[in-house]
């Protein structure tokens, strides 16, 4: 009790940017400049003055969000497909970044989050992608029918949260045995969606099933005198993706595709 009361009256008269965690976002965000540091989106713009929250998300700020699905980002760059659709958008990491890695293709973003796609809108303003980027609410089975009807090489980011089990369903949506896909698997919302997944799958396409990787306090680049005796709990907590359990993603050529591996 006294221990907790002590906290509470810490955080009212010590200044947000010199706690620890305030004060490695601060650092970040100037060491960076606000654009992404590292990783395929390097250069992002990530932070403005419109697109500025409490919590940067040091991670996608540092280039390090993810890192296990890069050698995949950059593949589906390789192959200079025609539609780029994101299920589940969020804020844009994955939108933005592929319409600036991407020029001539189509993005398509779908979040149902209000608040996430102003902040979607924002980022893809900043980064002058927003004349390329259709920004989309909820998807659902008949809305991703409708876009993959005019996508004749498309490639799906999907992260919803548990709802890949309805959407990522060839027998209801036939265009995904032509699609590449990389998923986020979320076995702690539906347990054994992954063997679901990959039966519908698995005669159309190649699966890697990727597993995410420990992070490590390496991992964050930008050290200084006060971060030298911070306690280690914090710079963990930086690099870190705040995830519920391990996380794993199916990466999905289709096994039609020349040169698919």
């Amino acid at each position: 009790m006294i221990c907790s009361a002590l906290a509470r009256f810490a955080r009212k008269i010590i200044p947000a940017q010199v706690r620890p965690n305030g004060y490695l976002e601060n650092l970040v965000r100037k060491q960076t400049g606000g654009r992404v540091f590292s990783g395929p989106f390097a250069g992002m713009c990530w932070i403005s003055g419109d697109v500025n929250h409490a919590h940067i998300h040091i991670p996608k700020l540092l280039g390090i969000y993810e890192r296990e699905l890069h050698p995949y980002i950059e593949r589906a760059c390789a192959l200079n497909l025609s539609h780029i659709i994101n299920l589940g958008a969020a804020e844009g990491y994955y939108a933005v970044g592929m319409s600036l890695r991407n020029p001539g293709a189509r993005i398509i973003a779908f979040e149902s989050q209000a608040q996430e796609r102003w902040g979607l809108t924002e980022r893809a303003r900043i980064n002058g992608v927003v004349n390329r980027l259709g920004i989309l609410g909820k998807c659902e089975p008949e809305d991703l029918k409708r876009v993959l009807a005019d996508a004749p090489r498309p490639f799906i980011v999907c992260d919803v949260e548990g709802y890949e089990s309805v959407l990522l369903d060839p027998a209801i949506v036939p265009l995904l045995q032509h699609s590449w896909i990389l998923v986020e698997l979320h076995e702690f919302v539906e347990q054994g969606i992954t063997e679901k997944v990959r039966k519908r799958f698995e005669r159309t396409h190649k699966i890697s099933h990727v597993w995410q990787q420990e992070r490590k306090l390496a991992d964050f680049p930008f050290q200084d005198f006060y971060t030298r005796f911070l306690p280690k709990r914090y710079l963990c907590w930086a690099v870190s993706e705040s995830r519920p359990e391990r996380m794993s993603w199916f990466w999905m050529e289709p096994a039609s595709a020349p040169g698919a591996q």
